[in-house]
């Protein structure tokens, strides 16, 4: 019943794997280095995700799992950076735009799924020897090769469509992520820092968000907020590395979880530091008031939080404080929303009084 559920009868390997995942997942969650990855764990922001996918048509189910439909906190660490930046380069006295909201939300959907394809086409040899990995539809042969990079044309072409909708200056800057995308899997096979590739790439954001609004880059804020967000991401997928670490070693990938080894929380509480600090940077660029601080002082707090009581020795735990990060996301965009709104919201007329007085003024000097 299982095999015929999922659709997967002609692929005997991969039956063989499932049928003994379906009578040991407990065994796997049980144990220290993993995690039950099975639809009985739900997202915490989205928890009807998994139970959707799992009720999926059997011929569209792993299209699903190789988008990582079911597992949606990837999406909303994609999408909180562009967030912070949409709800920063907001008018003063307004609320976020819905409309860029939604676009980038749907942006962010797209792009990571499509990440998570292009990550599985690079990486389907290593995920067949990692417990965790080795269920997923490349690696057990629910879909060839030729398919998923059908789905990966079709995501990006959805991407571009999106983009297509704001200014040609977020275009350009959009569509030169595009190296980062398609590089950041190679990461692994030749540096142990490849989440520091990973943070270049996902909170592209950070910048596109201001772009978007603003038409440019010329303040310091997005920039201060991408390397805020960069290390930011060190924090919590160096957490996430430490679930696969002993496999790792085995098959020859390497991480930030190997090379920091027994001293992880120390570089942990540096790159918090970091965080915070190029927060501070960009709140100050932005000219935020005392709710984006209020809020800043919350997600200090989370991240002191995670990284002090991380185990990361302990795959489940590992998993919980990774994605626990959505909720430092969401407590930082209401803070610069909250911050924004109150901002003295600027008068054309007095504005325009101001230029006349000044122009006066010139005209004073010169006539003098």
């Amino acid at each position: 019943m299982i095999i015929r559920s999922i659709g997967v009868r002609r692929i005997p390997q991969c039956a063989s794997v499932l049928v003994n995942y379906a009578s040991s997942s407990e065994m796997y969650y049980n144990q220290k280095r993993y995690i039950s990855t099975s639809i009985r764990q739900p997202m915490s922001l989205i928890p009807t995700a998994s139970s959707l996918v799992a009720a999926s048509p059997s011929n569209i189910k792993p299209y699903l799992q190789l988008m990582r439909v079911d597992k949606p906190i990837g999406t909303w660490l994609l999408y909180w950076p562009c967030t912070w930046s949409i709800a920063m380069a907001t008018p003063a006295g307004q609320l976020p735009s819905l409309y860029m909201l939604s676009l980038f939300g749907t942006g962010a959907f797209l792009m990571r799924s499509a990440g998570c394809v292009i990550n599985d086409l690079w990486d389907k040899d290593f995920d067949k020897q990692v417990e965790r990995t080795k269920l997923r539809p490349l690696a057990c042969g629910l879909l060839s090769e030729k398919q998923a990079v059908g789905l990966l044309a079709g995501l990006l072409s959805s991407s571009l469509a999106i983009l297509l909708q704001l200014n040609w200056f977020s275009v350009a800057v959009g569509a030169s992520s595009m190296a980062l995308v398609v590089g950041y899997p190679l990461a692994k096979r030749y540096t142990y820092w490849p989440q520091f590739m990973l943070g270049l790439t996902f909170n592209w954001g950070a910048l596109l968000g201001w772009a978007a609004l603003k038409g440019d880059l010329s303040s310091s804020a997005p920039f201060w907020m991408y390397a805020a967000a960069l290390q930011w991401t060190l924090v919590y997928d160096t957490i996430y590395a430490h679930q696969d670490k002993a496999d790792d070693i085995m098959i020859g990938v390497k991480s930030t979880a190997l090379r920091l080894g027994a001293d992880t929380k120390k570089w942990l509480s540096a790159f918090g530091v970091g965080t915070v600090a190029s927060l501070t940077a960009c709140g100050m660029a932005s000219d935020q008031t005392w709710p984006y601080y209020v809020a800043l002082a919350a997600t200090t707090a989370q991240l002191g939080w995670q990284i002090g009581s991380v185990d990361i020795d302990n795959g489940a735990d590992c998993w919980d404080k990774f994605k626990s990060n959505s909720w430092m996301g969401i407590i930082l965009f209401t803070g610069i929303v909250m911050s924004t709104l109150l901002k003295e919201k600027e008068d054309p007329k007095q504005s325009k009084n101001a230029a006349t007085l000044e122009v006066e003024d010139i005209d004073d000097v010169v006539v003098s």
